[in-house]
C-alpha cells in the first residue's frame, strides 16, 4: 500500500517562546547516526551545545530559537519537542531537504505529514531515547521522515529498520 503523495506548504509558524518541557529532553540514540551515515547541516532542535553524536555542521538549541533561524538549503535533522511538533514538522515540511523522528500520531499535523511526499518509515518499537544520559523508553511509536534523495537514502541504510 503506498501513501497519498500531495505536497502541502504551511506558513502559520509561531517563534517559540515558551521554555521547554522537560519532558521533551529526550535525544536520539547513536546508533541512528551511525547507520545513517549522514552528515546534516543543522540540528534543528539540539540541547544547548549539540548533542555528541549527531552528525551536523551547527546546532540550533532553544535559546537559537530553530523555529525562526534560517535552515539554510541543506539536510537537517529534526527530533522536535513531542509535547508540540506541530510548528516544527510544518517549518520541516516547508524545508524540504532532512529526515524528522516524530511520534506517530492521530493529530491533525501528522495527518498533513503523511499527505506530503516524505517518505516514511517506523522506528523499532523497542528504541531508546537518550536522557538524563541513559537510555529511556518512551510509550509512544516513532517514525522518520525524509524529505530529499540523499536523506531518503540514508533511511534504507537503517538496517532492517526501514520500510517505505
Amino acid at each position: 500500500m503506498t501513501k497519498p503523495k500531495a505536497p502541502k506548504t504551511h506558513t502559520s509558524i509561531p517563534a517559540t517562546t515558551e521554555a521547554p518541557n522537560p519532558k521533551d529532553e529526550c535525544y536520539t540514540p547513536a546508533w541512528v547516526f551511525d547507520d545513517l551515515q549522514l552528515q546534516f547541516s543543522i540540528d534543528v532542535c539540539a540541547p544547548a551545545g549539540g548533542s555528541p553524536h549527531v552528525t551536523a555542521d551547527q546546532y540550533f538549541a532553544f535559546a537559537d530559537d530553530g523555529l525562526t533561524a534560517d535552515w539554510g538549503t541543506g539536510p537537517v535533522w529534526m527530533n522536535p519537542p513531542y509535547s508540540k511538533p506541530r510548528p516544527w514538522v510544518e517549518k520541516f515540511t516547508e524545508h524540504r531537504n532532512g529526515i524528522a523522528l516524530v511520534p506517530f500520531s492521530k493529530g491533525k499535523w501528522f495527518e498533513e505529514l503523511w499527505d506530503t511526499d516524505a517518505v516514511m518509515v517506523c522506528c523499532p518499537t523497542n528504541i531508546k531515547f537518550i536522557k538524563d544520559g541513559k537510555p529511556h523508553g518512551i510509550f509512544m511509536p516513532t517514525v522518520f521522515a525524509a524529505f530529499g534523495q540523499e536523506c531518503v537514502d540514508a533511511l534504507y541504510r537503517l538496517p532492517g529498520r526501514a520500510r517505505e
